[in-house]
């Protein structure tokens, strides 16, 4: 038997069709080559994921057998993977030849960053932007930033709040240290609320604009559909409640409820108001609430940072998601910290 690879590339596929077989001719031309693929078929009926093992064996191919969502698909898949390294890759993103390259290149500047995310370009509008990383606002909203934005002549590698599951490298044991992704999301916004717990633990998640994929975005689901605007709706809740550290719980509660309604009043004055509504509702049944603040509890009891810390990672301005800006922070390197004996507090 040949030693592991490096990178254990992994895609959660649903109804994923033709964009499937385009992401995998992708990755079959990355100039990095030290790589196995994992393709997770969450009982699709378009036939796309057997073509695709069909036409390539070397695919590893887990086929649950039911529809277990971005999150749990992807928990799956990582159990089974042999990497160091993770990629977690949409159907619907198409590497530049060079992506992995420029990821692992990355890495190998940041030996003490274990999380990335790729600058992610719209795939049919060249120049546009689809997203630079997630950012969260002040009042506990996230949004991609730069979505749909021209791309700017000097995009800086630095910080962002937290990586699109969309195109993103973590280190293996990191994911699993972290407790993967929130199954209960089943999808949309798991991304968010893991790099929001990556935060908390201290662990900081870097852009690296010269690793480019270019996305559809939800090609399964639909952008606007009653779908993912339900889940949408409920896991960004589930996020905020989750993981916003006590003190800026309290402080920023009454910006998220007003941003929140004036989101479901944009919602309402465009006919799908519906299910924003029952993904609020949802969020709040104390059947599904209970497990969220026991999660809530353990996650603030263990926590390295405190609020100043994650302050400063969003976007203060708590309409920043208007315009989707771009927030990126430089990243300065960790220096030697001297033990300090006896118990020390993570703040407030």
């Amino acid at each position: 038997m040949g030693s592991p690879p490096l990178v254990s590339v992994i895609i959660v596929s649903y109804q994923s069709g033709p964009t499937l077989t385009r992401c995998l001719e992708a990755l079959r031309a990355q100039t990095f080559t030290d790589f196995e693929i994992l393709l997770v078929d969450n009982a699709s009926n378009d036939g796309a994921p057997q073509a695709a093992v069909a036409a390539d064996p070397t695919l590893r191919f887990l086929q649950p057998g039911v529809n277990l969502g971005f999150a749990a698909g992807n928990n799956l898949a990582v159990r089974q993977a042999k990497g160091r390294w993770l990629v977690l890759l949409n159907p619907d993103a198409y590497a530049r030849p060079d992506w992995l390259e420029a990821l692992l290149a990355g890495a190998a500047r940041h030996p003490e960053v274990r999380c990335f995310t790729s600058l992610q370009m719209v795939a049919d509008e060249p120049g546009l932007m689809d997203g630079t990383g997630d950012v969260m606002t002040s009042a506990g909203i996230p949004y991609r930033g730069g979505y749909r934005r021209r791309r700017p002549p000097n995009l800086p590698e630095g910080e962002v709040f937290s990586a699109c599951g969309a195109a993103t490298l973590i280190d293996r044991e990191l994911f699993l240290g972290a407790g993967g992704f929130d199954e209960r999301f089943f999808c949309y916004c798991e991304d968010v609320d893991l790099g929001y717990r990556l935060r908390l633990a201290g662990e900081p998640t870097l852009l690296l604009p010269t690793a480019v994929v270019e996305h559809v975005g939800s090609a399964s689901t639909g952008v606007r559909s009653d779908f993912a605007i339900f889940h949408g709706s409920r896991n960004r809740v589930w996020t905020f409640i989750k993981n916003t550290p006590p003190l800026l719980l309290w402080l920023t509660t009454p910006l998220h409820v007003a941003v929140t309604a004036g989101l479901l009043l944009l919602h309402w004055r465009r006919g799908d108001a519906g299910p924003v509504v029952r993904g609020i509702r949802a969020a709040f049944q104390r059947q599904a609430l209970s497990p969220i603040l026991a999660s809530r509890r353990e996650l603030q009891a263990g926590r390295k940072v405190g609020s100043w810390a994650i302050l400063r990672a969003m976007a203060i301005d708590p309409a920043a998601f208007v315009g989707r800006r771009i927030v990126i922070r430089r990243h300065r390197s960790p220096k030697p910290v001297t033990p300090v004996k006896g118990p020390r507090s993570a703040g407030a």
